[in-house]
């Protein structure tokens, strides 16, 4: 079997599934305002990519939900039900929900884990999310990991259509995080921990373009979110995933100013947000894993010109003159060991780590691929990224710029050292951790 490896342009629900997703709808447990608060457990949330030998991020579940007696449900049904995967039989290609259930199952306990068990919920076995065997199951777990996928199945799956309400499954899982135990994720496992408007998907140039849309979309470039949201494990801030991997830098800043929110934690791959308390008035958040998490602050952020341009092609004379942009956006990219303190908006340099005297007297380099647009096979992931932390090293050098790959109109990001801003690493180290970056983004 292999591990879920979901595509970067992922169409994230078809008709057939929209209409399962309507035609569930019974009693629930909670209602969204019924929903106890998730004050007791701990959420550790990857941006994807999760690899095998991630010691690390594994081990950091498996100490949560009780080390050794650790006793994990994992929770599958963003993928594909073994009902439509044409490899169900084979063992080394299949890629399913049952499958992948396995995969994770065996690769939490030879990490550490006493136990770990699929949790039989998924497009094929709905009526599981309301039964009561499965949920004895799912109280005698310790901790729980949703694997990646398509996070519109689980919405399908574990809630109860339009109301939106937890199946009895879904409610257990909840209450057991309340109780102190953890809920993991990666990829759509991740997002789907978010509260309201959570992604489903587009691209970061069509979204500053056209602005983001209510809805799923067959359309994988449009920027889509879901009003409602998704199980509400984390609310303080939007989620994206896999995001300097696919460039997603610049749809979760226009999706955070479309809905309100001014606030968004985008994590990369292979790296987890580790949330304790999530909810309450003393979350804390932590970074693990050899990447990072970004921390987008809209706070004083201020949009101008139109709320959505003219979806035309490049080069289009139509695209509005008073083109959308964004200003005062707040940036700081978190690396292992670091904290954030949602209250304060602080971010807390992991011990060890100092700030790091800009060096380099080289211009910074000139990056025409600011979001790693999917539509150019040169594209070079994490290159938001990489332009911040060189104008972070440059000695002198307080702003710089970095466009979009595509054009009609093309967008501007400017990066500048705002007052207070720091780059912090390792004695001797380029910069890793930065505070304080100031962000704009402009049509050209």
């Amino acid at each position: 079997m292999r591990a879920p490896s979901p595509s970067r342009r992922t169409v994230f629900v078809s008709g057939a599934a929209m209409l399962v997703l309507t035609l569930t709808a019974t009693p629930a447990a909670f209602a969204d305002s019924d929903r106890p608060a998730q004050r007791g457990g701990s959420l550790v949330l990857v941006g994807g990519g999760l690899k095998e030998d991630n010691e690390q991020v594994y081990g950091e579940i498996i100490e949560r939900a009780g080390g050794e007696r650790a006793r994990i449900g994992v929770i599958t049904a963003a993928s594909v039900p073994e009902s439509q995967d044409p490899d169900a039989d084979d063992p080394v290609a299949c890629n399913n929900s049952a499958c992948n259930g396995a995969y994770y199952a065996s690769l939490f306990e030879r990490h550490g884990a006493a136990d770990a068990e699929w949790i039989p919920v998924d497009l094929d076995h709905i009526a599981n999310a309301d039964s009561d065997e499965v949920v004895r199951q799912v109280d005698s777990m310790t901790g729980f990991f949703f694997g990646g996928g398509d996070q519109s199945r689980y919405l399908t799956t574990l809630l109860h259509g339009a109301t939106h309400t937890d199946s009895k499954v879904l409610a257990a899982i909840r209450a057991k995080l309340a109780a102190g135990a953890v809920v993991a994720g990666s990829s759509a496992g991740a997002q789907i921990a978010a509260g309201a408007d959570m992604v489903t998907g587009g691209e970061s140039y069509e979204g500053l373009r056209d602005g983001s849309r209510p809805g799923y979309f067959e359309d994988a470039t449009v920027l889509g979110y879901k009003p409602q949201g998704g199980f509400g494990f984390l609310r303080s801030g939007l989620i994206d995933t896999h995001t300097g991997a696919y460039g997603r830098e610049g749809r979760v800043m226009r999706l955070a100013a479309d809905t309100g929110h001014d606030r968004v934690y985008a994590l990369e791959e292979n790296t987890a947000l580790v949330v304790e308390q999530a909810g309450g008035p003393r979350e804390r958040l932590r970074v693990l894993g050899p990447r990072g998490v970004a921390v987008f602050d809209l706070r004083r952020a201020h949009v101008h010109g139109t709320a959505h341009g003219s979806r035309g092609a490049e080069g289009n004379e139509d695209w509005p003159r008073d083109a959308w942009s964004l200003s005062g956006v707040r940036y700081d990219y978190l690396t292992d060991g670091d904290r954030y303190d949602p209250r304060r908006r602080r971010t807390l340099p992991a011990p060890g780590k100092r700030p790091v005297a800009p060096r380099s007297t080289a211009p910074v380099p000139a990056n025409t691929d600011v979001f790693h647009s999917a539509a150019n096979p040169a594209g070079v992931p994490y290159s938001f990224l990489t332009t911040a932390r060189a104008l972070a090293a440059h000695r002198v050098q307080r702003t710089a710029e970095a466009t979009t790959y595509e054009s009609g109109p093309r967008f501007t990001v400017t990066f500048a050292k705002a007052p207070g801003f720091t780059a912090w690493g390792s004695e001797g180290a380029a910069p890793q951790t930065l505070t304080g970056l100031g962000i704009g983004i402009a049509a050209r």
